[in-house]
């Protein structure tokens, strides 16, 4: 509450309302503590006027839906077609959803269904028995809250799934449900953040989630950066230079994000890989995020999905009972690409109990995760097994998903790799490709001379031309002096050739544009289409030999 010290002549409410002060007047707080004076004619901000909101907030970015979106959505209005491969977002690009699980949830929305006697001509019995389930999980249907941490019939379902998948028991009481994963991230990255002086390990190029939640909760981002050369490979020496140049600042270095398979970069972490990451947070006593989203999209059988619960449970005594995990899913990605449903979950592993209460006490505070996206996530979890009705038709549209994004996988990169001065790293998982564009300089003068970043310019170019809106690598971090654009592999696989195509054609001329050279393109000779390049960069005028992984020959070529 505001006192006003001396009340000036001829009074004027009106203006005081505006928080117009005369010269010479004193406003304090209650305590008289603070003072301020302003000019005559001065009008001072109010709460939530923009230059007085939290700068924190003003601070944050997040380029899947920044410059490139709100210009497509501009063009959209006016009447242009639109692809918006910006974010992965699989049913808003024509991806069907799965019949079992949305009977169910139909059911349980409307479960005066069940009552009709007509219902069995409509739905399977086995979706009628899990809409009665779940029902019964409740304390008065969809529409009622649940417990703050999920409802514990889910939970407990979600439990056995983890340890179905890793070999190892699950704690319900460990595992919290919430409205998609982003807000479980949020949520322990709020826990662990105490301020600026608390950094976070994030891959780079990284998902503008972790930035954006750092950002706004006061603390600091601590890159480590993916090695494009080796198919965004993860070196830990890169890691280990990251903590000493924080702590050289004054950072205290508290927990490290891995995002696996990769967004927006597409790896999947080896075995190998997660054992060194697991010793370097127990020998650097760091609390490891493990982003898992991904884990159904896998589009090669060289490197399958694994869990960092799985190996750090493998590593035995005593780094199984020390490394802190928590470890993120979600209904949003996968064959299910339920991205509005917002179900998603969490669970932690060697948190203490006291911990564990305090996440529980914030989670209260938003009462409950909203219900349908629990019995989303349930469902996932506990799908129809072999023998029930539903079973063959749940695993047959499942598989077409898979099988057609990785198809889809294959022809985005090959047709990124046609193209003159791209190069793309195959996507070994999740649901994007992340082609470097190698921008001659005059390009990226014209981008200064416009303001752009330019990355930026390039994409916007790209929208403007082709309706094709996409994300700057400059979105997501990336070395400097290097270029990229993320895009999903989501449009619908037979329209897949014609936008790479289109594609192809603006960037040749693009490139014609702002080059006096024809430049390169990278083509893949001798090797079989699962096989990656490991590529480098050679001379305009000569052939640079390049190999896979498994030694396979490969060439760059001028044309």
């Amino acid at each position: 509450m505001l006192l006003i010290s001396k009340i000036p002549p001829f009074f004027d409410p009106w203006r005081w309302s505006r928080l117009e002060i005369d010269e010479g007047v004193e406003v304090k707080d209650s305590e008289g503590t603070k003072r301020r004076r302003a000019t005559r004619g001065t009008i001072m901000p109010k709460p939530l006027d923009h230059e007085s909101i939290n700068e924190n907030v003003k601070k944050v970015a997040y380029a899947v839906r920044g410059e490139l979106y709100l210009r497509a959505s501009e063009l959209q209005k006016e009447g242009k077609k639109i692809i918006f491969t910006n974010v992965g977002n699989p049913h808003a690009l024509g991806q069907k959803p799965l019949t079992f699980p949305r009977q169910v949830v139909a059911l349980c929305q409307a479960p005066f269904l069940l009552d009709d006697p007509n219902v069995g001509l409509v739905f399977p019995a086995d979706a009628i028995a899990r809409a009665k389930h779940y029902l019964s999980l409740t304390s008065g249907g969809l529409g009622a809250y649940s417990d703050s941490r999920g409802l514990p019939g889910i939970r407990k379902e979600v439990a056995e799934f983890i340890e179905r998948r890793d070999g190892y028991p699950s704690n319900p009481d460990l595992i919290f449900l919430t409205d998609g994963a982003s807000k479980g991230v949020m949520q322990m990255l709020n826990t662990i953040i105490r301020n600026e002086k608390d950094g976070i390990l994030v891959p780079v190029p990284q998902y503008p989630l972790y930035s954006a939640t750092i950002q706004l909760y006061g603390g600091s981002l601590v890159p480590y950066y993916l090695d494009e050369e080796s198919n965004w490979g993860l070196d830990l020496n890169n890691v280990r230079q990251s903590v000493m140049q924080a702590r050289s600042k004054g950072i205290t270095v508290r927990a490290m994000v891995i995002i696996n398979p990769g967004n927006p970069t597409g790896q999947c972490l080896s075995e190998a890989n997660l054992r060194e990451l697991l010793r370097f947070c127990l020998y650097e006593n760091l609390v490891l995020l493990a982003d898992e989203v991904y884990q159904q999209n896998i589009y090669q059988d060289e490197r399958p999905f694994i869990s960092a619960k799985k190996i750090l449970l493998d590593m035995g005594l005593p780094i199984s009972k020390e490394v802190q995990l928590v470890s993120f899913h979600t209904v949003s990605k996968g064959y299910w690409g339920e991205c509005g449903q917002r179900g998603g979950y969490f669970e932690m592993t060697n948190l203490p109990p006291e911990t564990v209460d305090e996440v529980y006490k914030v989670a209260s505070v938003s009462l409950s995760p909203n219900v349908p996206g629990q019995i989303f996530l349930g469902l996932m979890v506990n799908p129809p097994k072999p023998g029930d009705i539903s079973y063959l038709k749940f695993t047959e549209e499942s598989k077409a998903v898979l099988g057609s994004l990785r198809k889809r996988a294959r022809i985005m990169t090959d047709g990124f790799n046609s193209c003159r001065n791209v190069v793309c790293n195959f996507t070994e998982g999740a649901m994007y490709s992340f082609p470097q564009i190698r921008l001659p300089p005059k390009a990226i003068e014209a981008a200064k001379k416009a303001g752009k970043v330019p990355d930026v310019f390039y994409c916007l170019k790209l929208l403007e031309a082709t309706g094709i809106s996409t994300v700057p690598g400059s979105g997501f971090g990336q070395k400097e002096g290097v270029f990229h654009l993320r895009t999903t592999i989501l449009p619908a696989e037979e329209e897949m050739p014609a936008i790479m195509a289109s594609f192809k054609k603006f960037n040749d001329e693009f490139m014609e544009q702002y080059e006096g050279y024809r430049g390169y393109s990278r083509m893949l000779r001798a090797a079989p289409p699962k096989r990656h390049l490991l590529w480098a960069v050679v001379d305009l005028d000569e052939l640079g030999p390049g190999c896979d992984i498994d030694g396979h020959r490969g060439l760059y070529v001028t044309r």
